[in-house]
Protein backbone atom coordinates (compact mmCIF):
# COMPACT_ATOMS: atom_id res chain seq x y z
CA UNK A 1 0.00 0.00 0.00
CA UNK A 2 2.88 2.67 0.85
CA UNK A 3 4.29 1.48 -2.91
CA UNK A 4 0.07 2.98 -4.39
CA UNK A 5 0.72 5.91 -1.92
CA UNK A 6 4.41 7.21 -3.62
CA UNK A 7 2.89 6.64 -7.04
CA UNK A 8 -0.22 8.92 -5.97
CA UNK A 9 2.44 11.60 -5.39
CA UNK A 10 4.67 10.91 -8.18
CA UNK A 11 2.19 11.08 -10.54
CA UNK A 12 1.53 14.76 -9.54
CA UNK A 13 5.07 15.53 -8.99
CA UNK A 14 6.10 14.68 -12.50
CA UNK A 15 3.37 16.63 -14.13
CA UNK A 16 4.81 19.59 -12.22
CA UNK A 17 8.85 19.06 -12.15
CA UNK A 18 8.52 17.97 -8.39
CA UNK A 19 6.66 21.52 -7.60
CA UNK A 20 3.58 23.34 -7.94
CA UNK A 21 2.72 26.86 -9.15
CA UNK A 22 -1.04 25.93 -9.99
CA UNK A 23 -3.59 28.56 -9.25
CA UNK A 24 -4.69 26.87 -6.59
CA UNK A 25 -2.05 26.88 -5.05
CA UNK A 26 -0.92 30.59 -4.92
CA UNK A 27 2.78 32.04 -6.08
CA UNK A 28 3.57 32.91 -2.63
CA UNK A 29 3.19 28.81 -1.46
CA UNK A 30 4.82 25.80 -3.57
CA UNK A 31 4.73 22.69 -2.69
CA UNK A 32 7.38 20.14 -2.74
CA UNK A 33 7.72 16.64 -3.59
CA UNK A 34 8.41 15.29 0.03
CA UNK A 35 5.23 17.50 1.02
CA UNK A 36 3.11 16.06 -1.38
CA UNK A 37 4.31 12.32 -0.45
CA UNK A 38 4.01 13.12 3.24
CA UNK A 39 0.19 14.73 2.72
CA UNK A 40 -0.73 11.65 0.81
CA UNK A 41 0.45 9.48 3.47
CA UNK A 42 -1.17 11.54 6.19
CA UNK A 43 -4.34 11.57 4.72
CA UNK A 44 -4.71 7.60 3.97
CA UNK A 45 -3.17 6.65 7.71
CA UNK A 46 -5.58 9.30 9.27
CA UNK A 47 -9.00 8.78 7.33
CA UNK A 48 -8.11 4.44 7.38
CA UNK A 49 -7.58 4.92 11.38
CA UNK A 50 -11.28 6.71 11.45
CA UNK A 51 -12.74 4.23 9.30
CA UNK A 52 -11.09 1.31 10.52
CA UNK A 53 -12.62 2.36 13.77
CA UNK A 54 -16.18 3.31 12.45
CA UNK A 55 -16.77 0.30 10.14
CA UNK A 56 -15.98 -2.64 12.78
CA UNK A 57 -19.12 -2.03 13.96
CA UNK A 58 -20.96 -2.99 10.90
CA UNK A 59 -18.92 -5.83 10.59
CA UNK A 60 -19.16 -7.40 14.63
CA UNK A 61 -23.18 -5.98 14.08
CA UNK A 62 -24.46 -9.79 14.72
CA UNK A 63 -22.63 -10.59 17.78
CA UNK A 64 -23.34 -7.12 19.17
CA UNK A 65 -26.81 -7.47 19.00
CA UNK A 66 -26.67 -10.80 21.09
CA UNK A 67 -24.33 -8.92 23.74
CA UNK A 68 -26.38 -5.84 23.81
CA UNK A 69 -30.21 -6.90 22.84
CA UNK A 70 -29.93 -10.77 24.05
CA UNK A 71 -33.88 -10.55 25.34
CA UNK A 72 -34.99 -9.91 21.30
CA UNK A 73 -35.24 -12.64 18.62
CA UNK A 74 -32.98 -13.11 16.00
CA UNK A 75 -34.31 -9.92 13.43
CA UNK A 76 -34.97 -7.69 16.40
CA UNK A 77 -31.93 -7.88 18.03
CA UNK A 78 -30.20 -7.12 14.27
CA UNK A 79 -32.67 -4.36 13.81
CA UNK A 80 -32.06 -2.95 16.86
CA UNK A 81 -28.42 -2.95 16.31
CA UNK A 82 -28.56 -1.36 13.14
CA UNK A 83 -30.70 1.32 14.60
CA UNK A 84 -27.64 1.98 16.90
CA UNK A 85 -25.99 2.23 13.79
CA UNK A 86 -27.94 4.54 11.72
CA UNK A 87 -28.82 7.04 15.17
CA UNK A 88 -25.40 7.83 14.75
CA UNK A 89 -25.35 8.91 11.42
CA UNK A 90 -28.54 11.33 12.68
CA UNK A 91 -25.61 14.17 14.48
CA UNK A 92 -23.73 13.56 11.39
CA UNK A 93 -25.04 16.92 9.39
CA UNK A 94 -24.46 18.74 12.94
CA UNK A 95 -21.17 17.31 13.20
CA UNK A 96 -21.02 18.68 9.31
CA UNK A 97 -21.95 22.51 10.25
CA UNK A 98 -19.34 22.83 13.17
CA UNK A 99 -16.24 20.33 11.53
CA UNK A 100 -17.36 22.32 8.23
CA UNK A 101 -17.19 25.66 10.32
CA UNK A 102 -13.74 24.76 12.06
CA UNK A 103 -12.09 23.45 8.42
CA UNK A 104 -12.86 26.62 6.70
CA UNK A 105 -12.57 29.52 9.79
CA UNK A 106 -9.04 27.35 11.00
CA UNK A 107 -8.05 25.35 8.75
CA UNK A 108 -8.58 21.55 7.83
CA UNK A 109 -4.91 20.64 9.52
CA UNK A 110 -6.96 21.86 13.05
CA UNK A 111 -10.13 20.16 12.86
CA UNK A 112 -8.30 17.02 10.88
CA UNK A 113 -6.57 16.27 13.89
CA UNK A 114 -8.90 16.55 16.51
CA UNK A 115 -11.59 14.50 14.53
CA UNK A 116 -8.91 11.77 14.80
CA UNK A 117 -8.67 11.94 18.40
CA UNK A 118 -12.51 12.04 18.94
CA UNK A 119 -13.16 8.77 17.24
CA UNK A 120 -10.50 6.84 18.50
CA UNK A 121 -11.64 7.81 21.86
CA UNK A 122 -14.78 7.02 21.39
CA UNK A 123 -14.25 3.28 19.82
CA UNK A 124 -11.97 1.92 22.64
CA UNK A 125 -14.85 2.85 24.97
CA UNK A 126 -16.75 0.41 23.18
CA UNK A 127 -14.68 -2.03 24.20
CA UNK A 128 -14.80 -1.23 27.60
CA UNK A 129 -18.94 -1.21 27.56
CA UNK A 130 -20.18 -4.35 29.62
CA UNK A 131 -23.01 -6.08 28.40
CA UNK A 132 -26.98 -6.16 28.92
CA UNK A 133 -26.58 -9.09 31.16
CA UNK A 134 -24.02 -7.28 33.98
CA UNK A 135 -26.09 -4.13 33.60
CA UNK A 136 -28.94 -4.34 31.78
CA UNK A 137 -30.76 -1.40 29.76
CA UNK A 138 -27.72 0.92 30.84
CA UNK A 139 -25.67 -1.26 27.97
CA UNK A 140 -27.45 0.06 24.76
CA UNK A 141 -28.08 3.62 25.96
CA UNK A 142 -24.09 3.43 26.54
CA UNK A 143 -23.53 2.17 23.69
CA UNK A 144 -25.55 4.26 21.71
CA UNK A 145 -24.05 7.20 23.65
CA UNK A 146 -20.60 6.47 22.14
CA UNK A 147 -21.69 5.73 18.62
CA UNK A 148 -22.99 9.29 18.84
CA UNK A 149 -19.56 10.45 19.62
CA UNK A 150 -18.38 8.61 16.66
CA UNK A 151 -20.75 9.90 14.28
CA UNK A 152 -20.39 13.34 15.42
CA UNK A 153 -16.19 12.57 14.34
CA UNK A 154 -16.84 10.77 10.96
CA UNK A 155 -18.75 13.82 10.20
CA UNK A 156 -15.24 15.80 9.69
CA UNK A 157 -13.05 13.21 8.45
CA UNK A 158 -13.75 12.42 4.86
CA UNK A 159 -14.57 16.06 3.78
CA UNK A 160 -11.35 17.32 5.35
CA UNK A 161 -9.44 14.50 3.80
CA UNK A 162 -10.80 14.74 0.57
CA UNK A 163 -10.42 18.96 0.74
CA UNK A 164 -6.59 18.46 1.99
CA UNK A 165 -5.45 16.35 -0.77
CA UNK A 166 -7.42 18.17 -3.22
CA UNK A 167 -6.18 21.41 -2.29
CA UNK A 168 -2.31 19.87 -2.63
CA UNK A 169 -2.90 18.27 -5.67
CA UNK A 170 -1.87 19.32 -9.03
CA UNK A 171 -4.52 20.93 -10.68
CA UNK A 172 -4.58 17.77 -13.69
CA UNK A 173 -3.94 14.99 -10.93
CA UNK A 174 -7.29 16.47 -8.30
CA UNK A 175 -9.20 13.20 -9.38
CA UNK A 176 -6.25 10.94 -8.30
CA UNK A 177 -5.25 12.34 -5.24
CA UNK A 178 -8.75 12.37 -4.12
CA UNK A 179 -9.12 8.69 -5.15
CA UNK A 180 -6.89 8.49 -1.80
CA UNK A 181 -9.71 8.98 1.08
CA UNK A 182 -12.46 6.12 -0.45
CA UNK A 183 -9.16 3.93 -0.73
CA UNK A 184 -8.23 4.54 2.92
CA UNK A 185 -11.64 4.30 4.04
CA UNK A 186 -11.83 0.90 2.18
CA UNK A 187 -8.83 -0.28 3.71
CA UNK A 188 -10.08 0.15 6.94
CA UNK A 189 -13.26 -1.83 6.41
CA UNK A 190 -10.37 -4.35 4.78
CA UNK A 191 -8.24 -4.74 8.15
CA UNK A 192 -12.04 -4.76 10.15
CA UNK A 193 -13.05 -7.89 7.56
CA UNK A 194 -9.92 -9.21 8.09
CA UNK A 195 -10.10 -9.21 12.18
CA UNK A 196 -13.49 -10.36 12.17
CA UNK A 197 -13.09 -13.18 9.58
CA UNK A 198 -10.06 -13.70 12.02
CA UNK A 199 -11.94 -14.01 15.27
CA UNK A 200 -14.66 -16.04 13.74
CA UNK A 201 -12.04 -18.53 12.51
CA UNK A 202 -10.11 -19.01 15.72
CA UNK A 203 -12.28 -18.32 18.51
CA UNK A 204 -15.52 -20.59 19.46
CA UNK A 205 -18.98 -18.13 19.86
CA UNK A 206 -19.14 -18.33 22.95
CA UNK A 207 -15.49 -16.66 23.67
CA UNK A 208 -16.68 -14.40 20.77
CA UNK A 209 -19.75 -13.60 22.57
CA UNK A 210 -17.35 -13.16 26.27
CA UNK A 211 -14.79 -11.18 24.92
CA UNK A 212 -13.45 -12.07 21.54
CA UNK A 213 -15.62 -9.15 20.06
CA UNK A 214 -14.10 -6.19 22.01
CA UNK A 215 -10.78 -6.88 20.71
CA UNK A 216 -10.79 -4.79 17.38
CA UNK A 217 -12.13 -1.84 19.23
CA UNK A 218 -8.87 -1.29 21.65
CA UNK A 219 -6.84 -1.14 18.66
CA UNK A 220 -8.29 2.37 17.92
CA UNK A 221 -6.37 4.15 21.37
CA UNK A 222 -2.56 3.14 19.71
CA UNK A 223 -3.94 3.72 15.89
CA UNK A 224 -5.86 6.57 16.54
CA UNK A 225 -2.48 8.44 18.27
CA UNK A 226 -0.14 7.29 15.44
CA UNK A 227 -2.30 8.89 13.23
CA UNK A 228 -3.11 12.47 15.10
CA UNK A 229 0.86 12.66 15.47
CA UNK A 230 1.28 12.44 11.71
CA UNK A 231 -1.51 15.09 11.10
CA UNK A 232 0.07 17.65 13.35
CA UNK A 233 3.32 17.13 11.33
CA UNK A 234 1.80 18.66 8.30
CA UNK A 235 1.50 22.61 7.14
CA UNK A 236 -2.64 23.50 6.53
CA UNK A 237 -3.15 23.41 2.46
CA UNK A 238 -1.75 26.13 0.72
CA UNK A 239 -5.09 27.26 -0.86
CA UNK A 240 -6.71 27.77 2.89
CA UNK A 241 -2.83 29.84 3.76
CA UNK A 242 -3.71 31.82 0.25
CA UNK A 243 -7.10 32.23 1.69
CA UNK A 244 -6.25 33.20 5.09
CA UNK A 245 -3.63 35.60 4.49
CA UNK A 246 -6.66 37.79 2.77
CA UNK A 247 -9.52 37.09 5.25
CA UNK A 248 -11.59 33.90 5.67
CA UNK A 249 -15.50 33.63 5.89
CA UNK A 250 -16.85 34.45 9.53
CA UNK A 251 -20.32 32.08 8.93
CA UNK A 252 -19.52 29.54 5.81
CA UNK A 253 -22.80 27.92 6.69
CA UNK A 254 -24.51 30.84 5.97
CA UNK A 255 -22.32 32.42 3.12
CA UNK A 256 -22.95 28.95 1.74
CA UNK A 257 -26.51 28.67 1.96
CA UNK A 258 -26.77 32.29 0.66
CA UNK A 259 -24.62 32.09 -2.44
CA UNK A 260 -24.31 28.16 -2.93
CA UNK A 261 -28.12 26.98 -2.77
CA UNK A 262 -27.85 24.87 -6.06
CA UNK A 263 -24.51 23.70 -5.21
CA UNK A 264 -25.65 21.59 -2.03
CA UNK A 265 -28.46 20.42 -3.44
CA UNK A 266 -26.93 18.92 -6.32
CA UNK A 267 -24.08 17.75 -3.86
CA UNK A 268 -26.37 15.98 -1.93
CA UNK A 269 -27.67 13.98 -4.00
CA UNK A 270 -24.68 13.22 -5.90
CA UNK A 271 -24.00 11.32 -2.78
CA UNK A 272 -26.90 9.12 -2.25
CA UNK A 273 -25.60 6.25 -4.61
CA UNK A 274 -21.73 6.18 -2.36
CA UNK A 275 -24.32 6.82 1.12
CA UNK A 276 -26.35 3.84 0.07
CA UNK A 277 -23.58 1.40 -1.61
CA UNK A 278 -20.57 2.22 0.23
CA UNK A 279 -22.85 0.90 3.41
CA UNK A 280 -25.28 -2.13 1.50
CA UNK A 281 -21.94 -3.45 -0.72
CA UNK A 282 -18.49 -2.63 1.96
CA UNK A 283 -20.10 -3.11 5.16
CA UNK A 284 -23.87 -4.66 5.66
CA UNK A 285 -22.90 -7.56 3.32
CA UNK A 286 -20.96 -10.01 5.51
CA UNK A 287 -24.28 -9.75 7.91
CA UNK A 288 -26.42 -10.39 4.41
CA UNK A 289 -24.80 -13.05 3.47
CA UNK A 290 -24.70 -14.85 6.93
CA UNK A 291 -27.87 -13.77 8.54
CA UNK A 292 -30.36 -13.70 5.04
CA UNK A 293 -28.49 -15.96 2.90
CA UNK A 294 -27.30 -18.38 5.41
CA UNK A 295 -24.27 -18.58 4.35
CA UNK A 296 -20.93 -19.18 6.82
CA UNK A 297 -20.15 -16.12 8.68
CA UNK A 298 -16.34 -17.21 7.77
CA UNK A 299 -16.71 -17.59 4.31
CA UNK A 300 -18.60 -14.38 4.42
CA UNK A 301 -16.29 -11.99 5.92
CA UNK A 302 -13.81 -13.77 3.44
CA UNK A 303 -15.87 -12.94 0.28
CA UNK A 304 -16.17 -9.13 1.34
CA UNK A 305 -12.47 -9.27 2.29
CA UNK A 306 -11.58 -10.20 -1.47
CA UNK A 307 -14.01 -7.58 -2.86
CA UNK A 308 -12.56 -4.72 -0.38
CA UNK A 309 -8.81 -5.57 -1.74
CA UNK A 310 -10.20 -5.45 -5.14
CA UNK A 311 -12.07 -2.48 -4.71
CA UNK A 312 -8.84 -0.26 -3.64
CA UNK A 313 -7.09 -1.12 -6.62
CA UNK A 314 -10.07 -0.07 -9.08
CA UNK A 315 -10.47 3.13 -7.01
CA UNK A 316 -7.06 4.49 -8.00
CA UNK A 317 -7.81 3.40 -11.61
CA UNK A 318 -11.19 5.72 -11.22
CA UNK A 319 -9.34 8.48 -10.15
CA UNK A 320 -6.74 8.51 -12.71
CA UNK A 321 -10.10 8.09 -15.57
CA UNK A 322 -11.84 10.89 -13.87
CA UNK A 323 -9.00 13.41 -14.39
CA UNK A 324 -9.44 12.08 -17.98
CA UNK A 325 -13.04 11.68 -18.99
CA UNK A 326 -14.25 14.35 -16.48
CA UNK A 327 -16.39 13.79 -13.08
CA UNK A 328 -19.64 13.97 -14.37
CA UNK A 329 -18.88 10.93 -17.01
CA UNK A 330 -17.90 8.71 -14.67
CA UNK A 331 -20.75 9.38 -12.06
CA UNK A 332 -23.46 9.12 -15.26
CA UNK A 333 -21.91 5.67 -15.97
CA UNK A 334 -22.03 4.54 -12.41
CA UNK A 335 -25.46 5.50 -11.90
CA UNK A 336 -26.49 3.49 -15.28
CA UNK A 337 -24.80 0.26 -14.12
CA UNK A 338 -26.68 0.15 -10.89
CA UNK A 339 -29.46 0.65 -12.27
CA UNK A 340 -29.15 -1.92 -14.90
CA UNK A 341 -26.76 -4.51 -12.89
CA UNK A 342 -27.87 -4.31 -9.15
CA UNK A 343 -30.34 -6.55 -8.94
CA UNK A 344 -29.18 -9.20 -11.23
CA UNK A 345 -26.18 -9.45 -9.25
CA UNK A 346 -28.01 -9.88 -6.00
CA UNK A 347 -29.81 -12.55 -7.66
CA UNK A 348 -26.66 -14.11 -8.09
CA UNK A 349 -25.96 -13.84 -4.37
CA UNK A 350 -28.54 -16.62 -3.73
CA UNK A 351 -26.74 -19.35 -5.47
CA UNK A 352 -24.63 -20.22 -2.47
CA UNK A 353 -21.78 -20.34 -4.69
CA UNK A 354 -18.57 -19.22 -3.48
CA UNK A 355 -16.67 -18.05 -6.67
CA UNK A 356 -19.95 -16.73 -7.55
CA UNK A 357 -20.60 -14.34 -4.93
CA UNK A 358 -16.99 -13.28 -4.62
CA UNK A 359 -17.09 -12.22 -8.55
CA UNK A 360 -20.67 -10.44 -7.71
CA UNK A 361 -19.17 -8.55 -5.15
CA UNK A 362 -16.23 -7.90 -7.09
CA UNK A 363 -18.77 -6.62 -9.58
CA UNK A 364 -20.49 -4.33 -7.48
CA UNK A 365 -17.05 -2.95 -5.84
CA UNK A 366 -15.93 -2.02 -9.31
CA UNK A 367 -19.80 -0.24 -10.14
CA UNK A 368 -18.81 1.55 -6.86
CA UNK A 369 -15.43 2.88 -7.41
CA UNK A 370 -16.73 4.63 -10.83
CA UNK A 371 -19.01 6.96 -7.99
CA UNK A 372 -16.70 6.92 -5.14
CA UNK A 373 -13.19 7.42 -7.02
CA UNK A 374 -15.03 10.14 -8.70
CA UNK A 375 -16.99 11.94 -5.77
CA UNK A 376 -14.44 13.23 -3.26
CA UNK A 377 -12.87 15.51 -6.15
CA UNK A 378 -16.12 16.16 -7.39
CA UNK A 379 -17.64 17.59 -4.24
CA UNK A 380 -14.33 19.56 -3.90
CA UNK A 381 -14.86 21.21 -7.05
CA UNK A 382 -18.11 21.86 -6.61
CA UNK A 383 -17.17 24.78 -3.43
CA UNK A 384 -14.39 27.44 -3.31
CA UNK A 385 -12.09 26.73 -0.87
CA UNK A 386 -13.90 29.65 1.81
CA UNK A 387 -16.83 27.41 2.16
CA UNK A 388 -15.43 24.07 1.06
CA UNK A 389 -14.98 21.75 4.23
CA UNK A 390 -18.57 23.05 5.34
CA UNK A 391 -20.16 22.59 1.40
CA UNK A 392 -18.62 19.08 1.37
CA UNK A 393 -19.11 18.56 4.81
CA UNK A 394 -22.82 19.25 4.87
CA UNK A 395 -24.29 17.84 1.92
CA UNK A 396 -21.75 14.54 2.70
CA UNK A 397 -23.05 14.31 6.10
CA UNK A 398 -26.48 14.92 5.24
CA UNK A 399 -27.29 12.28 2.63
CA UNK A 400 -25.33 9.68 4.73
CA UNK A 401 -27.14 11.07 7.95
CA UNK A 402 -30.73 10.27 5.63
CA UNK A 403 -29.21 7.10 3.93
CA UNK A 404 -26.31 5.99 4.72
CA UNK A 405 -26.29 5.13 7.92
CA UNK A 406 -29.77 3.71 7.38
CA UNK A 407 -28.72 1.36 4.95
CA UNK A 408 -28.07 -1.82 6.64
CA UNK A 409 -31.68 -1.01 8.82
CA UNK A 410 -33.59 -0.25 5.89
CA UNK A 411 -32.15 -3.47 3.74
CA UNK A 412 -33.04 -5.81 7.33
CA UNK A 413 -36.35 -3.77 7.31
CA UNK A 414 -37.95 -4.11 3.75
CA UNK A 415 -36.82 -7.99 3.58
CA UNK A 416 -38.88 -8.53 6.59
CA UNK A 417 -41.87 -6.46 5.39
CA UNK A 418 -41.85 -8.03 1.78
CA UNK A 419 -39.99 -11.31 2.46
CA UNK A 420 -37.83 -10.42 -0.44
CA UNK A 421 -34.21 -10.85 -0.37
CA UNK A 422 -33.75 -8.95 -3.34
CA UNK A 423 -35.01 -5.63 -1.57
CA UNK A 424 -31.56 -3.97 -0.60
CA UNK A 425 -30.70 -4.61 -4.21
CA UNK A 426 -33.89 -2.62 -5.45
CA UNK A 427 -32.75 0.01 -2.51
CA UNK A 428 -29.51 0.05 -4.96
CA UNK A 429 -31.24 0.97 -7.85
CA UNK A 430 -33.54 3.76 -5.76
CA UNK A 431 -30.42 5.54 -4.85
CA UNK A 432 -28.88 4.66 -8.24
CA UNK A 433 -31.79 7.00 -10.00
CA UNK A 434 -31.59 10.19 -7.78
CA UNK A 435 -27.68 10.74 -7.98
CA UNK A 436 -27.87 9.88 -11.88
CA UNK A 437 -30.41 12.83 -11.92
CA UNK A 438 -28.47 14.90 -9.37
CA UNK A 439 -25.38 14.98 -11.65
CA UNK A 440 -27.33 15.92 -14.61
CA UNK A 441 -27.61 19.24 -13.74
CA UNK A 442 -23.97 19.67 -12.61
CA UNK A 443 -21.37 21.35 -14.45
CA UNK A 444 -18.13 19.47 -15.23
CA UNK A 445 -15.69 20.93 -12.67
CA UNK A 446 -12.66 18.67 -13.46
CA UNK A 447 -10.54 20.99 -16.44
CA UNK A 448 -10.87 24.00 -14.12
CA UNK A 449 -8.66 25.74 -11.63
CA UNK A 450 -10.17 25.51 -7.89
CA UNK A 451 -12.46 28.35 -7.00
CA UNK A 452 -11.00 30.49 -4.17
CA UNK A 453 -14.02 33.28 -4.12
Amino acid sequence: MSNELSSVAAAGDRSNGGRSTSPESGPNHTVSKDTRRRVVTASFIGNFVEWFDYAVYGYLAGIISTVFFPESDRQTALLATFGVFAVSFFVRPLGGFIWGHIGDRLGRKQALSLSIVLMSVATFCIALIPGYATIGVMAPILLLLVRVVQGFSAAGEYAGASAFLVEYAPSNRRGLYAAVVPASTAAGLLLGSLLAALLSSVLTAEQLNEWGWRLPFLLAAPMGLIGRYIRTKLEDTPAFRELSEKETVKAPALAMFKTYRKQLVIATGAVLLNAVGFYVILSYMPTYLSVELGFGAAESFLATTIALASYIGFIFLTGIASDKFGRKRMLITASVLFVVLTVPAFMLLDTRNFLVIVLVQILLGGMLTLNDGTLPSFLAELFPTKVRYTGFAVSFNLSNALFGGTAPFMATLLIGMTHNQLAPGWYLVAAALVSLIAVLFAAETSKKPLQQD
